[in-house]
């Protein structure tokens, strides 16, 4: 009997690999590596030849050996871009091996995974490979210029990518506290390993109501942004409590699958298994949380490890609104014209009276916006104004009164030229020379009391702006007799001496005056 060769494949590869991309990136896979998960392959790519030659990885790729000579890409997203364009005849080769799926995990804001990330997740989206992002976005204290190269990272992993993840690492600090430095970064590329092994497991997890690769590129496909979850739960009410810590997981950069549209949902359970009023349960709460009307393709099987364990996975996609990376907090400040209309009636006496002076500029809605103005100055402004507010009302109502009246004679001189009619009406009208140039006269010395008045104002409000809290107490409290030196003990007194009063007021019993000429004893 001759003997027969059969040509079977070795090492088949699988259709779902997972590529990392740079120090973060290749960092995440090494750890999903390590986990032993099955069922995918495991690809790092990055400029740096010494931190390749670190990671267990067998399928390695070093982008742009000729460009950076393996010194990596020193935080220049274009060296990271180039060099993954050097090197993408390889990529390709790799991505050609029966790939239906590969998840491209990378840390924005450096070099390699901001700029080569997205040119091999448009090479696999060109190969028409189901392409999910999964990047980080760096913790705050990295810098400004790491997070907005990572801004451009993601908005560049969009345009090339079926779905993306976001994961912002300043989560990880909310929810786990106080962090080491090495225990932080291990945490994100272990949040970016659970990222990527629970999308994987989802198609991968043998289980009796399967999820398979055309369920999830119906959810994945050109989906923009997709958030994700995962959780375990035991004991009493162990559905609400893993569906709500999945929904609470680092993975949900927004907090809530509000807007989802599409959602793939795995639920695994151990020797005590799911029933049909847990899975009710899960999927109501998801319709809940979503806003109604959710497409749910759900897988569910058992894993003997999880023993009375629940876990879900939840992958929402759908319209969550965009991220702002770069976002910082707001300082609110209201302008003082806004101020003054609404509390027209009450006429801040340094608002109105102020010197015009200082440099304006005007916003996008034509209010007046003052340079000068300081934010802290606006207390010590507020405490002036209440004073002068409850001590001097009739001094705010003659300030209005007088503001208005220059505005009057202001215009008034303006408009109407006094001189140009004196000159005018000279030859034909003598006697109205006359009258004209009394009324300019009375004008003039209007306007110059009232200027004059204007700047003792002014300087009376400067004098209280100076005055610190104690010593405005003090000036409120004391007269302003006792202030200007006149002394009232001194005052004579009404009594017999003086004819004018018809009462008599002394320290005994008040009574009338014995010489009051209505009370004589000659009466008529």
């Amino acid at each position: 009997m001759s003997n027969v060769e059969f040509d079977l494949p070795q090492n088949k590869s699988s259709v779902i690999k997972v590529i990392g991309v740079g120090g973060g990136g290749s960092n995440a896979v090494n750890h999903m590596f390590s986990k032993g998960i099955k069922g995918v392959d495991f690809v790092v790519c990055n400029t740096d030849a010494q931190a390749l030659e670190n990671s267990q990885i067998p399928t390695k790729i070093q982008l742009g050996i000729s460009l950076t000579e393996g010194l990596g890409a020193g935080e220049d997203p274009n060296v990271g871009k180039d060099s993954a364009i050097e090197s993408e005849n390889e990529i390709i080769d790799i991505l050609k091996q029966g790939t239906k799926m590969v998840f491209i995990t990378a840390g924005m804001g450096g070099g390699t995974g901001t700029g080569a990330a997205p040119i091999i997740a448009k090479r696999a989206k060109e190969l028409n490979i189901l392409t999910i992002g999964i990047v980080t976005i760096p913790f705050t204290f990295e810098g400004r210029k790491r997070r907005e190269q990572a801004a451009i990272g993601v908005e560049k992993m969009k345009e090339h990518v079926d779905s993306l993840i976001v994961i912002n690492n300043d989560k990880l600090i909310e929810i786990h506290g106080k962090l080491g430095f090495k225990t932080g970064f291990a945490k994100s590329d272990e949040i970016l390993a659970v990222a990527a092994k629970g999308i994987s497991e989802v198609i991968t997890q043998k289980a009796q109501v399967n999820i398979d690769l055309s369920d999830a590129r119906t959810v994945l496909k050109d989906s923009g942004t997709a958030i994700m979850g995962s959780a375990k739960a035991s004991g009493e009410d162990r559905a609400k409590k893993a569906i709500r810590e999945a929904l609470d997981s680092p993975l949900l950069n927004l907090n809530s699958i509000k807007g989802a549209e599409k959602v793939l949902l795995l639920l695994i359970s151990g020797n005590d298994e799911i029933t049909f009023d847990e899975i009710g349960e899960i999927n109501d709460y998801i319709q809940t949380e979503a806003g109604g009307n959710v497409d749910i393709i759900m897988g569910v099987g058992e894993d003997e490890n999880l023993t009375e364990d629940i876990s879900v996975t939840i992958i929402a996609t759908g319209s969550f609104g965009s991220i702002n990376i770069t976002q910082e907090p707001k300082i609110i400040m209201h302008d003082l014209e806004e101020l003054n209309d609404e509390n027209s009636k009450k006429t801040d006496l340094n608002s109105s009276i102020r010197d015009d002076d200082s440099e304006t500029e005007y916003d996008s809605e034509g209010n007046m916006l003052d340079l000068d103005f300081k934010y802290k100055d606006i207390e010590k402004n507020r405490l002036n104004t209440q004073s002068i507010e409850g001590a001097n009302d009739n001094l705010n109502t003659s300030n209005k009164t007088l503001i208005k009246k220059i505005t009057l004679l202001e215009e008034e001189n303006i408009n109407h030229s006094l001189i140009n009619d004196l000159e005018e009406k000279s030859a034909d009208n003598p006697s109205s020379i006359s009258s004209n140039f009394n009324q300019e006269v009375v004008a003039s010395d209007q306007i110059k009391k009232a200027q004059e008045r204007l700047e003792r104002l002014q300087k009376f409000n400067h004098d209280l702006k100076d005055l610190d809290e104690q010593r405005l107490n003090h000036f409120e409290k004391e007269p302003a007799y006792k202030r200007s030196g006149i002394d009232l003990d001194s005052v004579e007194k009404s009594s017999s001496e003086n004819p004018i009063s018809r009462f008599t007021l002394d320290e005994g019993d008040d009574e009338l005056k014995e010489n009051n000429s209505f009370l004589h004893d000659n009466v008529d």
